[in-house]
């Protein structure tokens, strides 16, 4: 009877767990978006794909911005089977974890976690100020807390370290998520007075494809974890959703999001001269400067 009782204990625990911890807030914004262009990097697969679907369904004009015009192509043909109209536009993805190099030189997890996003942030600022309000969503990760910026290596070698092993690998992709912080960081200092604000966020651990450039036999045995332990691409597109939708949120522009809420990030994820050292090399290696 008791070891009934135990599982039955450990059985509700797991449940509320999951329900409660796992999937997390949602957003509850019910903002339609006829009239409003948005564009979502790395839209072909993952939570990306999910929140270009959610924002088309609310009226947006959606752009999807996918790395690779194959994949993108095919995931706007089965977007399109959910009947609703998209523009594409092929250019990159939010984020890899694998080392490499960008067609321009750059490391690859800089070039495209990073270096990416703020030559097309800053593209379009100007575009953004002229149609506001409008709004910049970096998706960042809890990962930042762990990262650091080797800023002899960035101007030396273009890449956030050459090392491969896979623990040298998981702090660079660290390193481009403190990079994704530290540029809303700045960035929001950038706008003051502007009808323009940004946040970041974590979306929470997600069972999708940004790991499938890891080991096979690694992948096989944390398919059971991540099926248990990390959340969908639906629940994971949840705090993006909520940056770029809820009404009263202008307040906290710069901040960092979790759960649909406001959190505190680590002092060197405040650093502003670290935050301007870094926009400034950003500028000199897209050719802004």
């Amino acid at each position: 009877m008791c070891l009934l009782l135990v599982l039955g204990l450990a059985i509700a625990v797991a449940y509320f767990y999951r329900e409660i911890v796992v999937k997390g807030k949602r957003c509850t914004s019910k903002a339609k978006l006829h009239g409003k262009t948005v564009i979502v990097t790395g839209s072909n697969t993952g939570i990306g794909k999910t929140t270009a679907l959610d924002l088309a369904k609310r009226g947006a004009r959606v752009i999807l911005a996918c790395r690779s015009k194959q994949r993108g192509e095919a995931a706007l043909e089965e977007i399109k089977r959910d009947s609703v109209d998209y523009s594409f536009f092929s250019m990159f993805c939010p984020g890899v974890q694998m080392q490499g190099r960008t067609a321009d030189g750059l490391g690859l997890m800089f070039g495209v976690n990073h270096i990416g996003h703020f030559l097309l942030t800053n593209l379009l600022l100007e575009q953004l100020k002229a149609c506001g309000p409008s709004r910049v969503v970096n998706v960042s990760s809890m990962a930042h807390y762990f990262g650091k910026i080797d800023f002899d290596c960035l101007n030396t070698h273009k890449a956030l370290g050459l090392g491969t092993s896979f623990m040298e690998v998981l702090q660079y992709y660290s390193d481009s998520k403190l990079c994704n912080y530290l540029f809303t960081h700045e960035l929001a200092k950038r706008l003051k007075g502007t009808n323009v604000t940004c946040y970041s966020l974590h979306p929470g651990a997600i069972n999708s494809e940004l790991a499938r450039n890891i080991n096979s036999t690694l992948q096989l045995f944390l398919k059971p974890l991540t099926a248990y332990f990390f959340k969908n691409t639906e629940q994971g597109c949840q705090t993006t959703l909520h940056c770029a939708l809820q009404e009263g949120i202008e307040p906290f522009s710069g901040r960092f999001f979790s759960n649909c809420t406001v959190k505190e990030v680590s002092d060197k994820a405040k650093d502003d001269a670290a935050s301007k050292k870094l926009w400034e090399l950003s500028e000199r290696l897209c050719g802004l400067a």
